[in-house]
């Protein structure tokens, strides 16, 4: 393959699993990567000291959305200084292929790979609402790669093998595992603690990450209600946690979504409700069209939602989820990535 590969982009957990599943795979055929992110988010914390990269960079960059005139313009003013400290990366590393998997992080890197000569420009999607960098960059792009765009040439998602390697098909509802990612989801909390007596009743058991914010006060709440559940902030294992489980709820962000489909969990999503372009929504819809999980928006969880959950053909949703997604999207994306750039 010519030149070195970048990849960017970042911020959340989202975008990060999927520049690791990159990264990884560039590794493994013998082509460390370099990473650039932002000082921002996360990036710093996944990557500044994987060994599978040739080079990690963190520019001094934050995101544009929700900041008024001024955080705006102070925003593309560093991306700006930023997109010319990367042409010089560029030059100096014979960068010749970028990927970006979008979040404000991937900016600087994105544009200027299109202000490159020679330089080849792959775009990542992860949600069903494209964002707001991809929507702008996309049409200077070699290929734009996602799960929702028929005109993709890989429709499946970048889901690390664990997922699929503890996948079994579930037969009937033992146990449900509530979801609502590493920061944690109040509404869901909330609502698992407002049906935990009725399950623990039906003898169902409960395993619940509650995120760093409201772990303490989630335990003590289960500890008076005098249910045993599996309570945890945060973990490396969610894959292990997920194949305990025989349904999920769970907020609808595309990794999360795309990892349960792999374990071939059945779901209940509630979306986020402040999600950009409401975009965690219609990346459940795609599944609910096809007949593959439940959607249910915060303001409408009652306790006959879980009526309606304990009464439904889990088994028939699991094996539906079996076929909806295939376990060799990275090496696929990337088998595309190498061939265009041979």
């Amino acid at each position: 393959m010519k030149g070195r590969v970048v990849i960017t982009g970042g911020g959340t957990g989202g975008h990060l699993k999927v520049a690791k599943a990159f990264i990884d795979e560039f590794y493994k055929r013998g082509t460390p990567a370099i990473f650039i992110g932002s000082t921002s988010g996360q990036d710093r914390t996944w990557f500044e000291n994987d060994r599978k990269l040739k080079k990690a960079i963190f520019l001094d960059t934050k995101g544009v959305v929700n900041k008024n005139i001024l955080g705006k313009v102070s925003s593309l003013f560093k991306i700006a200084k930023e997109v010319n400290h990367c042409l010089n990366i560029f030059d100096t590393a014979d960068v010749q292929t970028v990927i970006s998997v979008g979040g404000f992080s991937a900016a600087p890197a994105t544009f200027a790979s299109i202000l490159s000569y020679g330089c080849k420009l792959y775009i990542h999607e992860q949600n069903s609402k494209m964002g707001k960098l991809n929507e702008l960059t996309s049409k200077f792009a070699t290929e734009v790669f996602s799960s929702y765009l028929e005109k993709s040439k890989v429709k499946d998602y970048p889901v690390s093998s664990e997922f699929f390697d503890n996948a079994r098909v579930r037969e009937k509802i033992e146990t449900i595992i509530f979801l609502g990612g590493s920061q944690g989801a109040v509404a869901i909390n909330n609502y698992a603690l407002s049906i935990a007596k009725k399950l623990d009743d039906l003898s169902i058991n409960i395993i619940h990450q509650t995120g760093k914010n409201d772990f303490q006060r989630v335990k003590q709440e289960y500890e008076k209600l005098g249910i045993n559940a599996d309570v945890f902030d945060f973990t490396d294992d969610i894959s292990k946690k997920m194949s305990k489980a025989d349904f999920a709820i769970s907020r609808s962000g595309a990794s999360t979504l795309w990892e349960l489909s792999a374990n071939a969990l059945p779901a209940l999503f509630i979306p986020y409700p402040y999600a950009a372009k409401d975009h965690q929504y219609y990346n459940a819809k795609f599944l609910k069209d096809k007949k593959l999980c439940f959607i249910c928006r915060e303001k409408n969880l009652t306790s006959q939602v879980i009526d309606k959950i304990l009464t439904c053909d889990v088994n028939s949703i699991s094996r539906g989820l079996v076929d909806s997604i295939n376990c060799d999207a990275i090496e696929s994306l990337v088998d595309i990535i190498i061939e265009n750039n041979q």
